[in-house]
């Protein structure tokens, strides 16, 4: 008998964790959801992803500086 998807979803990503962390970052944070959504619904609009967001906003930080 085999064993459940979950089961062996699992074992792949204890086996390949060290990896994922290594190659990506997860920030934990959080807005107020009205301003959520209205980015959400922008970027739902305009076809772009939240790491575009993430890297355009950036860009923009770093050119204001400047």
């Amino acid at each position: 008998m085999t064993k459940p998807r979950a089961s062996k979803d699992k074992r792949y990503e204890d086996r390949h964790k060290e990896e994922r962390k290594a190659k990506c970052m997860v920030w934990g944070t959080s807005v107020e959801r009205p301003l959520a959504e209205e980015i959400n619904a922008f970027l739902k609009a305009n076809g772009y992803t939240k790491v575009q967001l993430i890297k355009a906003g950036y860009q923009a930080l770093l050119d204001r500086k400047g």
